[in-house]
């Protein structure tokens, strides 16, 4: 009987099943709908707000903003409105969710020296839910038999159920038996496609080298969270030099718009 409900669990959730491909070509497969996605992203960052101590400083709170509009101004779908919450924390880290929720994390804003440097964060945030990750990788967890604690809402109607799986899947690194961040390919995808958005909102793409640089020194030796799944830092750097020729045209052209600069205390 057990095997039975298990095979009917794993042809539900394959009824669904979409094949697809990300920004860049990759085959991806996703079991949930836009709107699941969007409800768990809901959810988890609800969850993050009340167990979080949310940052009181008004000026840091504007910069973060004002990078975050340019950013979100030039994705495709501008019928999304996003929400952005700065974190008040020593973690060098930022996300980004389905449903339109940002979160930037105080101490991040110590190693991004400036507006350019802390884009290439947040696109690169934004680029994961932008190319599905989150839902490729909670699809992917269910696929796995790691979901198979989620297997009734998959046959029932509300498709939701296992908080720390879903929030595991978003990027968020709760732990399900095992931890699920994004992989190597989604985060270099990330990197890529978050280079394009933040030459599109005229940042500086030639600061995202200087960003990880900077990113590879804090921490100590193992680096910031943020790194822990990444590729290694010089080919991170490498492919983002590649790149550069590619994002540079898109940046110059968004430097003829009349653009908000971002400052701290006066400071790009």
């Amino acid at each position: 009987m057990k095997q039975l409900i298990l095979a009917a669990a794993i042809s539900t959730l394959l009824v669904g099943c979409i094949s697809t491909k990300s920004p860049t070509g990759r085959s991806q497969t996703l079991l949930f709908s836009d709107a699941q996605m969007q409800q768990m992203g809901a959810q988890s960052f609800e969850t993050m707000k009340q167990d979080q101590k949310i940052s009181k400083d008004k000026n840091k709170t504007a910069y973060v903003n004002c990078i975050a509009k340019r950013i979100t101004a030039v994705l495709p779908d501008q019928s999304q409105q996003w929400e952005v919450v700065l974190f008040d924390s020593d973690q060098v880290n930022a996300f980004a969710l389905p449903g339109g929720h940002i979160g930037v994390y105080t101490g991040l804003l110590n190693v991004a020296a400036n507006q350019d440097q802390l884009a290439t964060v947040m696109g690169h945030e934004v680029a994961h839910v932008l190319a599905q990750h989150g839902n490729e990788q909670v699809s992917r967890a269910q696929l796995t038999g790691l979901g198979m604690q989620a297997a009734d809402a998959a046959i029932g109607a509300s498709g939701i159920a296992n908080k720390d799986l879903y929030m595991a899947g978003l990027g968020l690194g709760a732990k399900v038996g095992i931890i699920l961040p994004f992989g190597r390919s989604q985060e270099s995808e990330a990197d890529i496609v978050g280079l394009e958005l933040m030459a599109k909102a005229g940042f500086n793409p030639a600061q995202s080298i200087t960003l990880w640089q900077n990113m590879a020194k804090a921490g100590g030796a193992q680096g910031p969270e943020l790194l822990s799944t990444h590729p290694s830092h010089s080919t991170r750097i490498e492919d983002l030099q590649t790149a550069q020729t590619q994002v540079m045209p898109l940046y110059t052209q968004a430097r003829k718009q009349s653009l908000a600069e971002c400052k701290i205390n006066g400071s790009k």
